[in-house]
């Protein structure tokens, strides 16, 4: 006779955030394997974002206080990176205005590619008229340059910070919607979105449902190499003076006030800020590449 205590009982599952520790741990091992370079830019951004969101803690100095002492000094071992024309600290400038700059391309590129993904698979499994209007007008809005489109903007609406957002946003929706409408246009023809057809499913459940879920890979490719894209277009303004207003620092009219106030600035004031726009532009764009290769099933095989 068996004893009560022995009688077998089912098995307590893993825990929700115990499997998705190890969901998640499996996701990054393999990407570090499959893209070192990039799992290196990966760590890169995951240090800038963490000091961007600790920014006010970490900058040693407040960056819009000045002191008449620190004019145009040279990098010291009291101040790392100089200082302005104003006495204020480098240092403490460029790690809040990585902030404001991160803060602008983060969420203007949300907004561009929510927009574009939707437009993308609305015209593309759509078409007809619809599709055809919309790439004429996706025709017109790519032929601006991007920067020179922006620059219409603002000046006609004024800078600030939620109006270089809106414009940044507006011009990557266009190279958005194509990417994501070629990839409807392949997918809508596929056996299975035919049966759901067949079936009797609404267009808006095939949208939803079959078609979405395979343009979300690439997505996120385009979005990761758009965000180092959107920190230049935001230097860019704000180099041009139609970006954030000072005296409210970013990477962008760090560069642009110090070249006009003087012809020939000291070096730190024009390398330390370049040389963080360049890094993190460029750490963006390695993390798109490796994001692509670790996403895309015909190199996977061959990555591993």
């Amino acid at each position: 006779m068996k004893e009560v205590g022995s009688i077998p009982g089912p098995q307590p599952e893993r825990g929700t955030a115990s499997r998705w520790f190890a969901a998640s741990y499996g996701l990054i091992s393999r990407f570090c394997r499959t893209s070192p370079i990039g799992a290196v830019a990966a760590g890169f951004l995951a240090f800038l974002v963490l000091v961007a969101v600790f920014a006010n803690v970490i900058s040693p100095n407040d960056p819009l206080e000045t002191f008449p002492s620190f004019f145009r000094k040279g990098p010291s071992l009291e101040r790392p990176l100089g200082n302005d024309h104003l006495g204020r600290d480098v240092l403490s400038r460029i790690i809040v205005g990585a902030r404001t700059s991160l803060y602008v391309a983060i969420l203007a590129v949300s907004v561009s590619k929510l927009i574009g993904f939707s437009w993308g698979i609305l015209t593309g499994y759509t078409g007809g008229k619809f599709d055809l209007i919309s790439q004429r007008f996706l025709d017109i809005l790519m032929s601006f340059p991007g920067i020179i489109l922006a620059m219409l903007l603002l000046v006609g609406v004024g800078s600030g910070l939620y109006t270089v957002i809106a414009a940044i946003a507006i011009t990557g929706v266009a190279g958005t919607t194509r990417v994501i409408r070629s990839v409807t246009l392949s997918v809508r023809e596929m056996e299975y979105v035919e049966a759901a057809r067949a079936l009797g499913a609404s267009p808006l459940r095939i949208m939803f449902v079959h078609i979405t879920p395979q343009c979300i890979a690439p997505l996120m490719v385009i979005a990761s190499v758009s965000l180092g894209g959107a920190i230049f277009a935001e230097a860019a303004l704000s180099f041009l003076g139609l970006g954030i207003p000072p005296p409210n620092p970013s990477l962008g009219n760090m560069l642009g006030g110090v070249l006009g106030d003087a012809f020939k600035p000291p070096w730190w004031l024009v390398l330390f800020p370049g040389m963080t726009i360049t890094i993190t532009i460029l750490a963006f764009n390695i993390f798109g590449d490796g994001l692509r290769d670790h996403l895309d099933p015909r190199l996977r095989g061959r990555l591993h």
